[in-house]
C-alpha cells in the first residue's frame, strides 16, 4: 500500500524558509524520480521541483529556482525540500509523489502520471508579506 506523508509546514513571513518531509512507503523508491508539488488557493498542483534518487539529478520549475533545494535521505525513504526566501505566492498545500520521466533518469517533466491517486495529506504552507 503506498503511503507518502508530508510534513514540515508552517506560517512564516516573506523571506523566511521552511523544510517540508515525505517520508514514502509502498512504492518503488530507488532509482526513481520523485517531486515536490504546489496547489495553491483555487489553483491546479504543479510541480515545483523533482529529483532522481538514484543519481542525484534535480529539476526545478522556474518560480523557485535559487530558492528551493530538493535532497533526500534515501536510508529513510524521505524527500525534503528546503524552502529559502518565500514569497507569498509560494502559500498553498505542498505534496511529494512520483514523477514521470521518459528515461535516462531525467525528471524535468516536474509531473506526475496521469493515473496517480495515492497522494498524501499534504501539507501547508503559509507566506504572509
Amino acid at each position: 500500500q503506498v503511503r507518502l506523508s508530508e510534513s514540515g509546514g508552517g506560517s512564516v513571513q516573506a523571506g523566511g524558509s521552511l523544510r517540508l518531509s515525505c517520508a514514502a512507503s509502498g512504492l518503488t523508491y530507488s532509482s526513481t524520480c520523485m517531486g515536490w508539488f504546489h496547489q495553491a488557493p483555487g489553483e491546479e498542483r504543479e510541480g515545483v521541483a523533482a529529483m532522481h534518487t538514484g543519481r542525484g539529478f534535480r529539476y526545478y520549475a522556474d518560480s523557485v529556482k535559487g530558492r528551493f533545494t530538493i535532497s533526500q535521505d534515501a536510508t529513510k525513504n524521505t524527500l525534503y525540500l528546503q524552502m529559502n526566501s518565500l514569497k507569498p505566492e509560494d502559500t498553498g498545500m505542498y505534496y511529494c509523489a512520483p514523477v514521470s520521466s521518459p528515461g535516462l533518469g531525467y525528471c524535468g517533466t516536474l509531473r506526475t502520471f496521469p493515473e496517480w491517486a495515492d497522494w498524501g495529506p499534504g501539507t501547508q504552507v503559509t507566506v504572509s508579506s
